[in-house]
C-alpha cells in the first residue's frame, strides 16, 4: 500500500482558508466600535462601521467610553493603531465569504504582505550572490575547524542570541534571513537541519513569548491595558530566563542523539537532499582570502545594521529590504561579478525563495477572509465572556488558553494587543488581580501557539528548510507541552504571590 504523503504548506494553508471561509457562514458577523487618535488635530476619531465622528482628544472622552488608558499613551504615539471600545460590540449584517472570495484571498494576501514578501525575495537574491562568490563554503570550512569538539556552543549561542532579540525588540519575521546562513553551519557540525531550525525558530518564539521590552507585544499591550509596561517586568524576565533554558536543554538533547547516531534524526530520510540543497561543504578547497573575508563582513554587517535599525531607528520592512539590496550591490562590486551575471544570480537566488513568499501571501489571505467576513471581533466578544465568575487562578489560566486560540484568528502580536486589551484587561479588575496578568496571558498564549500555528511564520520557515509540518510537530509538540505546563505554573505563581 502506497504511503499517504503529508500535504505541503501551501495545501495546508488553502485548506485552513477554506475552513475559515465556511466559518463566515456559521459565525455571526460582528464589530466593535474603534477609537483612533489624530496627532495633527489632537482629536479622537470614533469609527462605527462605515460611519465615523470626531470627538475631543481628552481624558474625559476616554472616561466616558470606559477606556482606562492614560491620554498620554495616545498623544505620545505609544498607541498608534485603532483600539476596540469596550461594550460596543454588536452583530452586523452577515458577510459570508464565497468561493470567489476564497480563491482571491491568496492574491489579496500577497498584496497585503508585499512588504515582508519583498524582504524574503531580496534576501534570496543576496544568498544567491554569496553562494556564487564561494564565501559561504570557505567560511563554513573555517568555522567547522574552529568548533571541532565544541559544536554544542552553536546551539547555545544561536538560541540565546535570537531569544534576546525576540524578548527585546520582537525578532520574528527577520529570522527568515538566518536559515540559509546558519543551516550549512549546523550541518558542518554534524547536526541535522532540524537542530538549526529549532535553534532559530524556537529561540525567536520563546523570546517573544516572554517579551520584556518588546515594543510590539509587552509595551503596546501594557499601554492598551492602561498600565506602565514595567508592571510585571520582573516576572516576565524570570519566565524568559527559565523558558529559554528549557528550550536550549530540549534542543541539545535532541542534537546529541543526532550527532551520536544520524539515523535518530526525525528528518533522516531527507539527509542527502538537505545537504545537497544547502551545499554543505566542510572540506572546501577554497581558502578564506582577504576578499572573501570582506564579502563575509559585508554580509554580516547587513544583519547588524538591520537589527540596529529595527531596535533603535524604528525601521520596518522597507528599510530592512533596502539594507539587503545595498549589501547585494556591495558584494557584487567586491567580488567583481559582471553586471549580466549579477542580475542572473540575484534573480535566481530570489526565485529559490519564491515558494516561501507565496506561503506568506496565502497565510495573510486567511486574515483577509476573516476581516472581510467580520468574524474576528465576534470570536473576541464570546471569548471575553467565558471567564465570567471564575476565581483568579482559574481566570488567568483559562485566559491564557483563550489567547492561544485567538492567535489563530489574529496572528499579529500588535494587532492582538490593541484589539483585545481594552476588552480583556478590565476583566482583571473584576477578579481582583493586576492587569499585568492579562498582558502575561496574552504573551504566553500567543507565544506558545506560535510554535505550531499554521497561520504564523512556521510554514514559511519550514519551506526554506524543506521540512514537512508533520515532522516539525513530531519534534516540537513535547516541548510545547512542557512550556504549556511551565506557563500555567508561572501564571499561577504570579496571581497568588504578587
Amino acid at each position: 500500500m502506497k504511503k499517504i504523503k503529508f500535504p505541503s504548506a501551501q495545501t495546508i494553508l488553502l485548506l485552513i482558508a477554506a475552513m475559515v471561509t465556511l466559518l463566515t457562514w456559521v459565525v455571526p458577523a460582528g464589530k466593535y466600535n474603534q477609537l483612533s487618535y489624530d496627532k495633527e488635530t489632537k482629536m479622537f476619531n470614533i469609527k462605527n462601521g462605515e460611519a465615523s465622528k470626531t470627538v475631543a482628544g481628552t481624558t474625559k472622552t476616554l472616561d466616558s467610553l470606559g477606556i482606562k488608558i492614560p491620554i498620554e499613551k495616545f498623544t505620545s504615539g505609544d498607541i498608534w493603531k485603532p483600539i476596540n471600545i469596550p461594550n460596543t460590540y454588536e452583530e452586523v449584517d452577515a458577510k459570508p465569504q464565497g468561493f470567489f472570495d476564497l480563491v482571491k484571498s491568496p492574491i489579496k494576501g500577497i498584496i497585503a504582505g508585499a512588504d515582508i514578501i519583498f524582504l524574503v525575495l531580496f534576501i534570496g537574491g543576496l544568498i544567491g550572490l554569496m553562494n556564487e562568490t564561494g564565501a559561504f563554503d570557505a567560511g563554513i570550512s573555517w568555522l567547522a575547524i574552529k568548533l571541532k569538539g565544541k559544536e554544542y556552543i552553536l546551539i547555545i549561542l544561536v538560541t540565546a542570541l535570537i531569544s534576546v532579540g525576540g524578548t527585546t525588540f520582537g525578532l520574528a519575521e527577520e529570522t527568515i534571513a538566518f536559515y540559509p546562513i546558519l543551516i550549512p553551519v549546523f550541518l558542518a557540525a554534524k547536526y541535522d537541519a532540524m537542530v538549526a531550525l529549532a535553534s532559530i525558530y524556537v529561540g525567536s518564539c520563546i523570546g517573544t513569548m516572554c517579551s520584556t521590552t518588546n515594543p510590539f507585544s509587552a509595551i503596546i499591550a501594557s499601554n492598551a491595558a492602561g498600565i506602565n509596561w514595567t508592571s510585571g517586568l520582573n516576572t516576565r524576565f524570570v519566565a524568559y530566563v527559565l523558558g529559554t533554558l528549557i528550550c536550549i536543554i530540549y534542543i541539545m538533547r535532541y542534537a546529541k542523539k543526532v550527532k551520536n547516531d544520524a539515523s535518530q534524526s526525525i528528518i533522516y530520510d531527507q539527509k542527502e537532499e538537505i545537504e545537497n540543497l544547502f551545499k554543505n561543504n566542510t572540506e572546501s578547497n577554497l581558502q578564506l582570502t582577504t576578499r572573501l573575508r570582506v564579502i563575509l563582513f559585508i554580509f554580516l554587517l547587513c544583519f547588524v545594521v538591520m537589527i540596529y535599525g529595527v531596535a533603535k531607528l524604528e525601521w520596518w520592512f522597507l528599510e530592512m529590504t533596502t539594507v539587503f539590496f545595498v549589501g547585494s550591490i556591495l558584494i557584487g562590486f567586491v567580488a567583481r561579478i559582471k553586471e549580466a551575471k549579477f542580475i542572473e544570480t540575484f534573480v535566481k537566488g530570489a526565485g529559490e525563495l519564491l515558494s516561501v513568499a507565496i506561503i506568506i501571501g496565502i497565510a495573510r489571505g486567511i486574515t483577509v477572509i476573516m476581516d472581510d467576513g467580520m468574524i474576528s471581533d465576534t470570536m473576541l466578544y464570546y471569548a471575553s465572556h467565558i471567564t465570567e465568575g471564575m476565581n483568579k487562578g482559574l481566570f488567568a489560566n483559562v485566559l491564557f488558553v483563550i489567547y492561544g486560540g485567538l492567535s489563530f484568528f489574529i496572528p499579529s502580536s500588535s494587532g492582538m494587543a490593541v484589539l483585545t486589551m481594552p476588552i480583556m484587561s478590565p476583566l482583571a479588575d473584576t477578579v481582583g488581580i493586576g492587569r499585568e496578568t492579562v498582558v502575561d496571558c496574552y504573551q504566553y498564549g500567543m507565544g506558545l501557539f506560535s510554535f505550531i500555528s499554521p497561520t504564523g511564520l512556521i510554514l514559511a520557515s519550514l519551506a526554506i528548510v524543506k521540512v514537512g509540518y508533520d515532522k516539525w510537530l513530531k519534534f516540537v509538540l513535547p516541548l510545547v507541552f512542557i512550556l504549556f505546563l511551565f506557563s500555567i505554573v508561572m501564571l499561577t505563581i504570579s496571581v497568588y504571590l504578587t
